[in-house]
């Protein structure tokens, strides 16, 4: 099965933090300085919110 992801990452110029959230995957948010920062840390999260979300 395959399916595209749409994730918005957006700069916080006041926390200097990058976020991002996804409207797909309900409960992703992730915070981070960088985006290679961002992008591993969807990574690792991503597999568990997919498994919610068909156990739902």
């Amino acid at each position: 099965m395959s399916f595209d992801i749409n994730v918005r990452a957006r700069w916080d110029d006041e926390a200097k933090v990058w976020t991002a959230t996804s409207n797909d995957i309900q409960g992703l948010v992730i915070e981070a300085e960088t985006l290679p920062e961002v992008f591993h840390e969807i990574a690792l999260v991503l597999p568990d919110l997919l498994e919610l979300m068909s156990v739902q």
